[in-house]
């Protein structure tokens, strides 16, 4: 697996938090990919992977496919609320 070598960007504010939910699903950036297809967002590779690491902007469509994908809320996405129990962060 290849290491970032730069720090994250600031484009977004999922980017860190789909990598750690995908990676403890064990879920590969490929698979997730044919899993974003299923719920109608294509993007490549390179998009996922600026996307992860922050450095793109992303749509409002693509945080609700992307939520259905990792099967969380949109709101445990943009950390309203910690994955994994409903408890409402303040």
């Amino acid at each position: 697996m290849k290491h970032r070598k730069e720090p994250p960007g600031d484009k977004n504010i999922i980017g860190t938090k789909v990598v750690a939910i995908r990676k403890e699903k064990g879920v590969k950036q490929k698979e997730f990919l044919a899993k974003l297809q299923t719920f109608g967002l294509d993007i490549s590779p390179t998009s996922l992977s600026r996307l992860e690491g922050q450095y793109r902007l992303v749509q409002d469509y693509e945080v609700v496919a992307i939520a259905k994908a990792l099967d969380i809320s949109v709101g445990e996405l943009l950390g309203e609320t910690e994955c994994g129990n409903e408890k409402e962060r303040r």
